[in-house]
């Protein structure tokens, strides 16, 4: 069954792709690290949200900020604790920078929320509680779905659901591009449209991935284009699956340096 999160990484390099299942399998499991950031994120989502309920209209912009980020600091201390302390595959020096990053990356949200809630607050004449679900809508974070007939599984990082409207929301670290979302990231989101029709017996017509290094949501529709696409690479990797040997790349050294697998790759000389 073909995971919605390798289609990015075949996408990278289809050989990747088939190192992962075919030669060192023990050595290319997924790192936990990555998972317990995904779940860090959605921690403090929720707790955003929860204190977005306490901030009041009258507030300046100052108390706003302070009462919006109180507690996000020791979520990310505890989380990042608890991984020094656990297996990790990424080195110590890695994780500082993430550490780092994400800290910023919260301040800044932190400060854009601030912005848009005092004026939301402000405009409407009403507190923060009762202003909430314009920022935060009902939704479900890290839902994972799997479906026998389209031989598909996958994790959706969250579905918010506004008037019975189904919006998946994929969470990205790296850099975008100036305009829209990098291809294989909208692929990557239109699989789990896809698998959210499937388990939910909707419509899905627009997804975001949400790249927070900015802190910017980014919308992709769901039209007949990129469904074919999706199937189509769906296809690519099924044929992969098929092959004996690894599948010819053009090398890049940037990227081949980059990659967590470059040791196995020279190693077997796949």
């Amino acid at each position: 069954m073909t995971n919605i999160s390798s289609i990015k990484t075949y996408m990278y390099c289809p050989r990747k792709v088939y190192i992962q299942e075919n030669i060192a399998q023990e050595k290319t499991q997924a790192n936990p690290f990555y998972t317990e950031i995904k779940l860090l994120q959605n921690d403090i989502s929720d707790i955003l949200n929860k204190n977005m309920r306490k901030i009041k209209k009258e507030m300046t912009l100052e108390e706003i900020e302070k009462t919006l980020s109180h507690g996000t600091r020791r979520c990310v201390d505890k989380t990042f604790e608890e991984i020094m302390i656990g297996e990790n595959k990424i080195g110590d020096k890695k994780i500082e920078e993430i550490y780092d990053d994400l800290n910023n990356q919260i301040k800044y949200s932190v400060k854009i929320l601030s912005l848009k809630s005092k004026k939301a607050m402000r405009l409407l004449k009403k507190d923060g509680a009762r202003i909430s679900e314009m920022f935060f809508p009902s939704s479900m974070c890290s839902y994972y779905i799997k479906d026998d007939k389209l031989d598909l599984t996958g994790m959706c990082d969250k579905i918010e659901i506004i008037d019975g409207i189904y919006y998946p929301i994929s969470f990205k670290n790296n850099t975008p591009p100036i305009k829209g979302v990098w291809n294989q990231d909208a692929l990557e989101l239109a699989a789990q449209a896809i698998l959210i029709e499937q388990e939910f017996d909707c419509d899905v017509y627009v997804g975001f991935v949400e790249y927070q290094k900015i802190g910017e949501r980014r919308p992709v529709v769901m039209d007949v284009n990129i469904r074919k696409g999706v199937f189509d690479v769906l296809h690519e990797m099924n044929q992969l699956k098929l092959m004996k040997k690894a599948p010819n790349v053009k090398i890049n050294k940037k990227k081949c340096e980059m990659c967590e697998y470059e040791n196995i790759c020279l190693e077997k000389k796949v």
